[in-house]
């Protein structure tokens, strides 16, 4: 595909039927619950009717800046009330936005403008010198320029004719390469999935969702559009200090609290020696990794009656399947059923789905499969693959599982370099080309954690591991820094002249010794 060309989504009627508009979820909530509490955060607090009002003046301030229908705006800000309403100004202006990690380094926002090209850049504070260093000509905007100009457009409605198959959002993941992919994110499927968790989940209209997580992750941002569609409140928490976690979750009421296993475990910690009256949470869920059974029985000890509710997902269709809330203590180790409407093959090598209970590949068929990554379509061509029985396409995930009988799913694990740390996907490929950046350094190799190590990286170099290590940090965010970092004279290498894995992990397991 020509780099220049914007793809050309493919939805088929025949997979999707006529599907909502993102914005229709916030649209639909000012007509029923215009006054009721929409968003909160540090801050203060919007009203779903204020939230409407600044999503148009973001939508009009687009376009008076050249913004137009299926261009991208990159945005790189903390989660704030401000930015859920440049998300449905976006969308409903029919532009697509690309929300970046508050965290990424110039090193990988390259790669991403390169790839994405957006219209205009929207960062904060002193990070915005560093975004015009790697933008180069794109322009590059302050957020504490552009909300006040925000605030001065009209509020009346925004009208533009947006269509479901439309693009919405771009989802950078890690790939199977050293650069970013964008997972492409039509309004079709994203308000398919967000109507089939809160299903899935019981959302209720009086529940406080507290979320800790980024808008650039999609555990984040699908929690704005689930609270919306279902009218209830979500509490932004990602700036508040760990040691008043649960004050503040007493203070706003939450009732759902959105986890991975390190914010889990550190509920707990807090929680044990808190000597309040607990948060009201209900309900836990938890994704990323798995659970620790030490930590859900720590979280059902203090917060009594909680659900501990386990999912299992990928940005490609957002969740896979989710263990219903009312079975939240049983069947250990499963991560639940497919979403409604949705289905869950495992299949082998072939492709041919092998009886319950049979390891294989875990693929994802339904309304939520997205279309692929933005200009990558050899990626797409790998991941996203047409069933030819149905003419569908469905999701081959990668991972590995197995199905029981009454059709749960079992996760056992992932066949290539992808893995989850501290809640965030990541590839040991991108942690090597990050080392290979570092001067000096002339060969390095990650290995990704396991029962027996955390992530550990190897280079080859004649700097000291400190060094390497504070040079890491300077490229990449601090969730995809490795623990353990050793430095050698020279790589051991198998026959084909390639790094030697099985030896690098030899000397690892040698180490701990």
């Amino acid at each position: 595909m020509d780099a220049t060309a914007t793809p050309v989504v493919n939805v088929s009627a025949a997979h999707h039927a006529p599907g909502e508009l993102i914005h229709s979820l916030l649209d639909g909530a000012l007509i029923e619950n215009a006054d009721s509490v929409a968003v909160r955060d540090s801050q203060g607090h919007w009203t779903y009717r204020q939230l409407a009002e600044h999503s148009h003046r973001f939508a009009h301030w687009l376009r008076l800046h050249g913004v137009n229908h299926g261009d991208r705006v990159a945005v790189q800000l903390p989660s704030t009330r401000e930015l859920v309403a440049m998300l449905h100004g976006a969308v409903r202006a029919g532009v697509v936005l690309v929300p970046l990690n508050p965290a990424m380094k110039p090193f990988l926002m390259s790669s991403v403008f390169e790839n994405s090209e957006p219209r205009l850049v929207i960062g904060k504070g002193n990070a915005v010198e560093a975004i015009r260093e790697v933008a180069a000509t794109i322009p590059v905007h302050d957020f504490d320029a552009v909300w006040p100009d925000v605030q001065e457009q009209d509020a009346t409605p925004f009208v533009h004719d947006v269509r479901p198959t439309d693009l919405a959002v771009l989802i950078y993941t890690s790939g199977s390469t050293s650069a970013p992919k964008a997972v492409m994110c039509p309004h079709s499927q994203v308000v398919f999935a967000t109507r089939a968790l809160v299903q899935a989940l019981e959302y209720r209209q009086d529940d406080v969702v507290f979320c800790r997580f980024p808008l650039s992750w999609d555990y984040g941002l699908y929690k704005v559009l689930m609270t919306a569609a279902v009218r209830c409140e979500i509490v932004l928490a990602g700036e508040e200090s760990d040691l008043g976690l649960l004050r503040r979750m007493r203070e706003t009421g939450a009732t759902i609290v959105p986890i991975v296993p390190s914010l889990a475990s550190m509920i707990v910690s807090l929680a044990s020696r808190d000597k309040e009256i607990p948060p009201p949470v209900r309900m836990f869920t938890n994704t990323g990794a798995a659970l620790p059974e030490a930590t859900i029985d720590g979280l059902r000890e203090n917060f009594p009656g909680v659900k501990v509710v386990r999912q299992f997902g990928q940005t490609e269709c957002k969740r896979i399947t989710v263990m219903p809330p009312d079975e939240d203590a049983e069947r250990p180790g499963s991560s639940g059923i497919p979403l409604p409407g949705t289905r869950v093959a495992i299949v082998d090598e072939n492709g041919d789905e092998v009886p319950a209970g049979t390891v294989g590949e875990i693929v994802a068929d339904g309304p939520h499969v997205m279309p692929g990554y933005w200009r990558n379509p050899e990626v797409t061509a790998k991941a996203f693959r047409l069933d030819p029985r149905t003419g569908r396409t469905r999701l081959h995930t990668g991972d590995y599982g197995s199905v029981d009988a009454d059709g749960y799913l079992y996760f056992e694990g992932r066949r290539d370099d992808m893995f989850k740390r501290k809640g965030i996907r990541m590839s040991t490929l991108e942690i090597e080309a990050a080392a290979m950046d570092i001067p000096g350094v002339r060969a390095a190799a990650a290995l990704p954690p396991s029962q027996d190590h955390d992530l550990a990286l190897f280079v080859e170099a004649d700097l000291q591991p400190a060094i390497v290590l504070r040079e890491l940090s300077r490229r990449l965010e601090a969730q995809k820094i490795p623990s353990i970092c050793r430095v050698l004279q020279e790589f051991p290498l198998t026959l084909h002249g390639k790094n030697s894995r099985a030896a690098l992990l030899s000397l690892l397991e040698g180490s701990a010794k």
